[in-house]
């Protein structure tokens, strides 16, 4: 959540600059982000921990990166975050995909697109293997996360 609820993302260059930042896998020390969704006040996402260390770590040092990047954007400095995040481990691998697909539609739900194609600031990893695919581009296929 961004701080005091602020519609940071509703400024495409804010957006952009926090997109361009989750995108990164320099961004996630100890983790894969498997997909996410920027939304106008907050985002979400679906990460992957490689047990090297705790979500609260990730979470903290991905949040600063994205600030900084959010910061230079809009040519000032001050809080993006509201401190802490909210977290939701999935018990089951089958819980993936359902969660992924739910997490990128909340745009949709949100009503500020009426199709996911129309939305820019979202991602998974899933996309980028299936453009692969069907440009006969030799790939791992969809990423194994288990």
């Amino acid at each position: 959540m961004t701080c005091d609820r602020q519609r940071l993302f509703e400024d495409w260059r804010c957006a952009w600059a926090a997109a361009a930042c989750l995108s990164n896998p320099a961004t996630w020390d100890c983790a894969r982000l498997l997909c996410w969704v920027l939304m106008p006040d907050h985002w979400h996402g679906l990460l992957l921990l490689d047990g090297a260390g705790p979500l609260s770590t990730v979470m903290q040092n991905a949040k600063g990166r994205v600030a900084r990047a959010v910061n230079l954007a809009r040519g000032r400095g001050g809080s993006v975050w509201m401190p802490g995040f909210h977290g939701h481990a999935l018990r089951h691998e089958r819980d993936i995909l359902p969660s992924a697909r739910y997490i990128v539609a909340n745009p949709l739900r949100a009503g500020l697109v009426d199709r996911l194609g129309g939305y820019p600031y979202w991602d998974a990893v899933w996309v980028d293997a299936a453009k692969k695919r069907s440009q006969g581009v030799d790939s791992m296929a969809v990423p194994s996360v288990g």
